[in-house]
C-alpha cells in the first residue's frame, strides 16, 4: 500500500474522529480517572473504537498501538502499524479549550511514513508522508529561521524554564502552554513557535505523527540528548522531547544535554 493511500485513509479517519469528539463534548461527557491521575472521557474511548473499526478494517494486516487500547505484543511482529492518540490533550478538550488534537501515524520499520494531526477547534489539519514535505490545510509549512533564544517562542512549562537549578538561566522568551504534545510540535513545524521542550517521557502516540510532520517541514525532532526517535519497541515510550527550528535546536541541546532523566 502506498504512503499516499495511507495518508488519505488516516486523514479522513482523523476528521471523522474529530467530528465525533466534538459532538460528544457538546452533548456532555462522562469523565473517569486512569492510573496516574490522568482523565479519560467516554469520547476518548468512542473515538478509539471508531478509529479501530475504520483503520483496521481498511488495513487488517497493520498492527495497532493506541493510548486507549490495551497493548498487544503482537504489534512487535508487524512491519507496519497504526499509532494513535484518539484525543491528545484530553484536559483541554473536556474544558472546552482548543488545544487538543487527533493524532494518527503509520509506522514502517520503526519510523513514521505517514502522519496526520487534526485540531478540530482551530480547524487545522497537519499532514506529511515521508520524503514529500509537510502541509497545514494543504499549504506547505516550514519552521522559523530564528538563530537565537532571546525572544524565542517556546511551547512548554514556564515553571521548568524558571527553575533555579539551571546552571545558566534561560534568556527572556515567550513561553506558552499547549495541552496536546502533537499540536505543540506542529506549531513548531509551521513556524508559529521556535521550539517545544519536555524533559519527561512521552509515549509513542504523543509523538509519532507530529515527529514526521516536523521533520518533513524541516524542523529538528529528537530527545533532549539529540537522539532520533524509534517507534514500536517493547516499551512504546521516548525519553523526552525537543522539537525546534534548526537554528535554535543546537542552542537548546547545549543547555539540556547534561540532564540525566534515569531512563
Amino acid at each position: 500500500m502506498s504512503f499516499e493511500a495511507d495518508l488519505a485513509l488516516i486523514r479522513d479517519a482523523a476528521h471523522a474522529a474529530g467530528a465525533l469528539a466534538s459532538r460528544m463534548r457538546d452533548a456532555g461527557l462522562t469523565i473517569e480517572m486512569k492510573a496516574g491521575d490522568s482523565p479519560v472521557t467516554d469520547a476518548d474511548l468512542a473515538v478509539d473504537r471508531l478509529l479501530i473499526d475504520t483503520l483496521r478494517t481498511a488495513r487488517p494486516d497493520y498492527g495497532w498501538l493506541s493510548e486507549e487500547t490495551a497493548d498487544n505484543p503482537d504489534r512487535l511482529a508487524c512491519r507496519r502499524l497504526f499509532v494513535v492518540d484518539p484525543i491528545d490533550g484530553t484536559r483541554a478538550y473536556m474544558k472546552g479549550r482548543p488545544w487538543w488534537s487527533v493524532s494518527i501515524a503509520v509506522i514502517e520499520d520503526d519510523q513514521p511514513v505517514a502522519g496526520v494531526v487534526f485540531a478540530p477547534d482551530v480547524n487545522e489539519t497537519y499532514c506529511a508522508i515521508r520524503g514529500a514535505g509537510a502541509r497545514r490545510n494543504d499549504a506547505p509549512i516550514a519552521p522559523s529561521t530564528r538563530t537565537e533564544l532571546e525572544g524565542a517562542g517556546m511551547v512548554g512549562d514556564v515553571r521548568m524554564f524558571q527553575h533555579p537549578a539551571w546552571p545558566q538561566p534561560w534568556p527572556s522568551m515567550r513561553i506558552e502552554a499547549r495541552n496536546s504534545t502533537a499540536y505543540r510540535m506542529c506549531l513548531v513545524a509551521a513556524g508559529e513557535f521556535d521550539a517545544a521542550l519536555a524533559l519527561v517521557a512521552k509515549a509513542d502516540w504523543d509523538l509519532a505523527a507530529a515527529d514526521l510532520i516536523a521533520r518533513e517541514a524541516g524542523a529538528v525532532a529528537c530527545d533532549h540528548l539529540g537522539r532520533p526517535f524509534a517507534y514500536n519497541g517493547p516499551n512504546p515510550s521516548q525519553h523526552s522531547l525537543l522539537c525546534a527550528a534548526p537554528g535554535v535546536a543546537p542552542l537548546i541541546l547545549n543547555r539540556v544535554s547534561h540532564i540525566a532523566l534515569g531512563n
